[in-house]
């Protein structure tokens, strides 16, 4: 038994014909990204494609009514750019802006507490073939674990290699916090007790 990596099985799947909205969906984003400015890209995301119709999240009204007059040129680029399966319409709304906007990137200035930033040296290289046998790949995410492990400051509590945003946030790692959590009530030590 050999292991595929996932963007392999990804595109496997991707490829079935039961995928064909999905890849219809995904042709027309890259579409749209290309006949629009980066200041119009700043205030849309595409949502969805249903029964022929493109649907478009705005980051406000003025945008959706905007962008809304502009309908037949947009719809007419799009359709030549697709040319083998053409658009009925496009909806632009700002009602769904700010669900489209969380299924984005975590903001930069927020991170998780547990993100670690490696050295390249230390993150999967996608040159090295894949496994050919369960112990062999599990072999590998050991040894890099290791090496990853080395460079991370110890819990206070446990003990154990602990990302420096948990130290930061909790003062230990996240298991001991979540421990000390379930002894008290299940509250988060920064939120108030009563």
């Amino acid at each position: 038994m050999s292991f595929n990596s996932l963007n392999h099985l990804l595109n496997a799947l991707e490829n079935k014909p039961e995928w064909a909205q999905y890849q219809r969906y995904q042709r027309l984003c890259q579409c749209w990204n290309q006949i629009i400015d980066s200041k119009v890209a700043l205030h849309t995301r595409p949502l969805y494609l249903q029964r022929n119709i493109f649907w478009v999240a705005t980051s406000s009204a003025v945008w959706a009514q905007t962008l809304s007059l502009q309908r037949y040129t947009l719809l007419k680029q799009l359709n030549h750019r697709l040319s083998c399966d053409p658009l009925g319409d496009i909806r632009f709304s700002c009602a769904q802006w700010h669900d489209a906007s969380s299924q984005g990137e975590k903001s930069p200035d927020l991170p998780h507490p547990s993100e670690v930033n490696l050295p390249n040296s230390l993150r999967d290289d996608p040159q090295i073939p894949p496994a050919k046998t369960p112990q062999e790949a599990f072999e590998r995410w050991r040894s890099l674990v290791q090496a990853r492990s080395l460079f991370l400051p110890l819990c206070p509590q446990c003990h154990c290699p602990t990302p420096p945003g948990e130290l930061q946030r909790w003062s230990i790692c996240v298991h001991c916090a979540a421990r000390q959590w379930q002894t008290n009530s299940l509250c988060p030590p920064d939120s108030p007790q009563d």
